[in-house]
């Protein structure tokens, strides 16, 4: 664990790796072409994300505080970790790839768990691929991606939300999956 988080920041947007090629897609999630990350930023064009939530053994989710340089949501937490689906990539792949880097380990498995469309409004819109996975180790999370982290209880993490700020789309994720949770 590392130091308790400090207050979100609001910045724009950066201008994320131009070689990062990822699918744009239309609404029913086909592939219609591929371009440059910067691009699908910079025009909001439609496109694939992954959230994968983590929990230890013990039931706690990893929860962290973005870091300041983020392209999205800049210094917000999130519950979820996860982002943006490479060209030609698939969902789990990519989900794979996403906690392993994020959280600094190899072997992680991931269970996919549903999938929606979400469109902060008229700014940005992707479809999100939310998986889950349990991971019994050490961390070593990416100092470009992970601020602040800690594993907390769904009590604590209910404190959280209503505090702190998080990124609308995983919020939208989480209310996702407590319902979906809910409904069996």
């Amino acid at each position: 664990m590392i130091p308790a988080p400090a207050p979100g920041q609001n910045g724009g947007m950066d201008t994320p790796p131009l070689d990062e090629l990822v699918d744009v897609v239309d609404d029913q999630d086909r592939v219609l072409r591929t371009a440059p990350r910067s691009e699908v930023y910079r025009d909001g064009l439609l496109h694939r994300c992954v959230f994968i939530l983590v929990r230890d053994p013990q039931g706690r989710i990893f929860t962290h505080r973005r870091t300041d340089t983020k392209a999205f949501a800049p210094g917000a937490h999130d519950c979820f970790v996860g982002g943006v689906v490479g060209a030609g990539e698939r969902y789990r792949e990519a989900a794979v790839r996403e906690a392993e880097e994020e959280l600094g380990v190899t072997g992680i498995r991931t269970r996919p768990l549903f999938r929606f469309r979400y469109t902060d409004g008229d700014r940005f819109s992707w479809w999100s691929d939310v998986h889950e996975a349990e991971w019994d180790g050490p961390v070593a999370p990416q100092a470009e991606e992970v601020a602040w982290y800690d594993w907390l209880t769904e009590d604590e993490l209910a404190e959280r939300l209503a505090t702190w700020e998080f990124v609308p789309d995983g919020r939208e994720a989480w209310r996702r999956y407590l319902e979906q949770r809910a409904t069996g």
